[in-house]
C-alpha cells in the first residue's frame, strides 16, 4: 500500500497540516473536507488512490492539525480558507488537479474553481453542494436563522450543532451499519471542536456560509461554459445535502456521473472501497494525462 506523509508547510503565517500520497509526476487530486472535520476523513481514500495519483489533503485553518488562531486574530471566511488553500498548492508547486470537496470544502473548492478554472482538470463532489437544491430544512433552519439574525436564542439553537450528540449524528445518520463507524471520529472531531476559542471559529463559519449559495450561479455558469469533468458520488442517506444536491448537477455539468451509494454525510466512513472504485475508474477515463 503506498505510504501517506504527514505533514505542515507556513502559509502567510499560519502552520497548516496536509496529507499528502503519491508520486509527484501523477496528476494531482486535492482532497478538502467538511465541518466538523479534517482531513483524517480521507485516511482510507488516500492510500487506495496513491498507486495511480498524487494525493493532498490539507486540513483548513481552524480544524484539525492546522493552526486555530483566533477569531480576533484571523478573519475566518470562506474567501480567506482559499485563499490560504491557493497559497499551499502555490507553495506545493501545484497548477493543475482535480478537486475532490465534501461540506465546507465545496465552497472553498467552488472559488478555486472560478479563480482559476484553467487549474481544475476535474471534480468530484462528495456530499458537497453547489445548488439550493438539496439543503435538508429540517437541519438548515437553525443555521439559517442564526444568519439572518443573531441573538441569544439563534445562538443557543446553532450552538448544539457544536456537540458531541451533533457530531455522532453527522456520522451515523444514513448509515446502514452503524457498527462499521469507527467511535474515535467523532471523539476525536469533538475533542477539537471542543478547543478553547474554537466555538466563535464555528460560529464565524456558519455566519459566513451565507455568502456561498449567492455564488451558485457562477458556478453553474463554470460548470456549462468549462465542461470539466464532474462526478458527483454521494450518501443517500445524507440529512444535510439530500441527494438532490447530487442530482442538481446535471442541470449544468456537461456529462455529469452522478452515483448515489447507500451511506450518510460521511460517506467515505462505511463505502470508502466504493467510492475509491468510482474516483479512480472516472479520472481514468476523463483525464488525459492519467498513467496507465
Amino acid at each position: 500500500m503506498p505510504d501517506v506523509h504527514h505533514r505542515y508547510a507556513t502559509i502567510d503565517g499560519h502552520q497548516i497540516f496536509y496529507r499528502e500520497a503519491g508520486s509527484t509526476a501523477a496528476p494531482t487530486v486535492v482532497l478538502l473536507h467538511g465541518f466538523p472535520t479534517s482531513s483524517l476523513m480521507f485516511r482510507n481514500l488516500l492510500p487506495a488512490l496513491a498507486d495511480r495519483f498524487h494525493v493532498i489533503a490539507p486540513d483548513h485553518l481552524g480544524f484539525g492539525l492546522s493552526d486555530a488562531p483566533s477569531v480576533l486574530e484571523f478573519d475566518y471566511t470562506f474567501d480567506a480558507l482559499t485563499d490560504l488553500t491557493s497559497a499551499l498548492l502555490e507553495h506545493l508547486g501545484v497548477d493543475r488537479y482535480a478537486l475532490y470537496v465534501q461540506d465546507y470544502g465545496a465552497p472553498i473548492g467552488w472559488r478555486l474553481a472560478l479563480r482559476t478554472p484553467e487549474a481544475i482538470t476535474a471534480i468530484i463532489s462528495q456530499n458537497g453542494n453547489g445548488y439550493t437544491d438539496g439543503f435538508v430544512e429540517s437541519f438548515w433552519m437553525t443555521v439559517w436563522a442564526y444568519q439572518a439574525e443573531q441573538n441569544a436564542d439563534t445562538e443557543a439553537a446553532i450552538r448544539t450543532a457544536l456537540s458531541l450528540e451533533a457530531t455522532k449524528w453527522q456520522y451515523l445518520t444514513g448509515v446502514p451499519d452503524e457498527t462499521l463507524v469507527a467511535p474515535e471520529i467523532w471523539l476525536h472531531d469533538f475533542a477539537l471542536l471542543s478547543r478553547p476559542g474554537n466555538d466563535q471559529i464555528q460560529l464565524k463559519l456558519f455566519r459566513d456560509y451565507a455568502t456561498n449559495a449567492p455564488m451558485y450561479p457562477e458556478l453553474h455558469d463554470y460548470l456549462r461554459t468549462s465542461a470539466v469533468p464532474l462526478l458527483a458520488v454521494w450518501g443517500s442517506g445524507d440529512e444535510i445535502f439530500g441527494p438532490e444536491g447530487a442530482k442538481a448537477f446535471a442541470a449544468d455539468a456537461v456529462a455529469p456521473e452522478i452515483h448515489l451509494l447507500e451511506g450518510g454525510h460521511f460517506l467515505l466512513e462505511t463505502a470508502n472501497d466504493d467510492v475509491a472504485r468510482l474516483v479512480r475508474d472516472f479520472l481514468d477515463r476523463r483525464l488525459p494525462d492519467t498513467p496507465g
